[in-house]
């Protein structure tokens, strides 16, 4: 996994990034309920793109907390145990309440497990269900008239429980104040989604791009960002399959039906910025991955980023993060 950068590059990243990004000085509070038997897969998709969002904005965008019902500490699914920072009675209120639960959820269906819910409906702004914790708020009656959906392998059997859901068949469904998961893997597109809405989608973006694995650099993951229009996603598409060799932004728009001054429009509306300096954070943000992850010499790294000379590369680089790649490799204990 990419290595974060360090704060002090975070605050070079605040003076860059603000012309793309959607000012916000929210701090958000989310206490993550967890379950016996939780999954952590789950769980790291939930806590580590909010972590990765605290590096890039340079603070604490985001603060987290583990809670149970009880208080008492938690085994995963793997045997993995948490100790919490408290009981969901002790925390009634947030920003974000997000459910993690997983194997045996139909027994964690108590009285007092299906009380606290509602109850911390009431209190938080937002009610995020990861994996199988749908069918606890359904149980809780929180579902009813509301768009949902579970684990794909709970799908037919939830529709038939909860016939006052409408069940669908998607990896997360937004339906005002209550979200469902549809699974672990689905948990990190669901916090990027939020992230992109409270931080705006040049941060999303950001996100998703530090989860990248080494050998996948021009396949972000399709959902990540998602602009509102066809045109705009072709073209970011376009752009993550030609870094070594760089498409012009006139052809970028001809490719996607757009005169280039449409496409201009379209990028600045949408990702507060225009093609080309998008397409110039990928390339950089791509080359700082290959600089933190690989031992790959800067030569080729710029070649592969679309720089032919490596000096113009290392110039850019330093700009947009405050240091040269040697010096990068330095920081993550690789020169």
């Amino acid at each position: 996994m990419l290595r974060l950068l360090q704060s002090a590059i975070m605050h070079n990243y605040a003076v860059i990034m603000p012309n793309w990004s959607k000012r916000n000085d929210k701090t958000y509070r989310v206490s993550v309920l967890l379950f016996e038997r939780f999954s952590n897969n789950c769980l790291a998709n939930t806590v580590e793109p909010l972590r990765a969002a605290n590096a890039l904005v340079g603070r604490k965008a985001y603060v987290w907390q583990f809670l149970t019902l009880d208080g008492g500490a938690v085994f995963s699914s793997s045997g993995m145990q948490v100790e919490p920072q408290g009981a969901l009675r002790d925390h009634p209120k947030g920003e974000l309440l997000i459910l993690v639960p997983s194997y045996g959820f139909r027994s964690l269906a108590t009285a007092q497990c299906l009380a606290a819910l509602r109850n911390a409906v009431a209190g938080y702004e937002q009610v995020v269900a990861m994996d199988t914790g749908s069918w606890l708020l359904a149980k809780a009656g929180l579902l009813n008239g509301r768009k949902a959906t579970i684990h794909w392998q709970e799908l037919h059997g939830f529709a038939e429980e909860f016939p006052e859901t409408q069940v669908l068949r998607e990896r997360f469904v937004i339906d005002r104040d209550l979200i469902t998961c549809g699974g672990a893997m689905a948990a990190f597109d669901v916090v990027s989604t939020l992230i992109g809405q409270h931080f705006g989608e040049a941060l999303r973006l950001e996100v998703s791009w530090m989860f990248m694995h080494e050998g996948s650099v021009a396949n972000i993951p399709a959902t990540l960002p998602t602009p509102r229009t066809t045109a705009v996603q072709r073209a970011i598409t376009l752009m993550q399959e030609n870094l070594e060799n760089p498409l012009a932004i006139d052809v970028i728009a001809r490719k996607v039906g757009r005169t280039q001054r449409s496409l201009e429009i379209l990028f600045r509306k949408e990702l507060g910025a225009p093609p080309r300096t998008v397409y110039r954070r990928i390339r950089l943000l791509t080359a700082r991955k290959l600089v933190d992850e690989t031992g790959l010499p800067v030569m080729e790294i710029a070649l592969r980023c679309g720089y032919v000379n490596p000096s113009a590369m290392t110039r850019a680089f330093s700009q947009e993060f405050g240091l040269t790649p040697r010096d990068a490799r330095g920081r993550a204990g690789r020169v």
